[in-house]
């Protein structure tokens, strides 16, 4: 999506990256490789250590709710761009392409809070599987609890 905005607008002569709507746009790809590169290192790769783990864990959660948020945010704002530069003088008059760009608007609100919604409820998740007890990743487990492999 990046490069072909950049194609685009290569093409048409626009500029790049003036807008609020790029600005947080390039933001949210930013931000999602350090979240996925930062996630990949510390959990798929077994480097990193449970206690490095357990404290950067409730950062990765808020990064992810913090990343939907930024990516319906930026995305309302695209679609606004694109109202004023195309439909300026007679979306007041509510045509059809703008009535339909609201209601996405709103529907891309309802689904940020929604999927927040569901993220955020810890009674929702699923119970852990018992070989997923083993390697818990929950810091007050590993040092008040059991270890790792379920001796002391």
């Amino acid at each position: 999506g990046v490069a072909a905005v950049f194609e685009a607008h290569s093409a048409g002569g626009v500029a790049h990256a003036y807008s609020l709507h790029a600005w947080c746009g390039l933001a949210v790809l930013v931000l999602f490789v350090l979240q996925w590169l930062l996630g990949l290192g510390l959990f798929v790769f077994p480097g990193a250590g449970w206690a490095l783990r357990g404290r950067y864990r409730p950062l990765h959660v808020f990064g992810g709710v913090a990343l939907l948020a930024l990516s319906v945010a930026t995305s309302l704002l695209g679609i606004t761009e694109m109202l004023l530069f195309h439909i300026r003088d007679t979306y007041s008059k509510f045509p059809a392409e703008g009535v339909l760009a609201n209601v996405l608007g709103l529907l891309l609100v309802a689904f940020g809070l929604l999927v927040g919604y569901i993220v955020t409820r810890e009674d929702w998740r699923r119970p852990p599987l018992p070989e997923e007890l083993a390697l818990s990743m929950d810091f007050k487990t590993l040092t008040e609890a059991e270890s790792p492999g379920g001796s002391q």
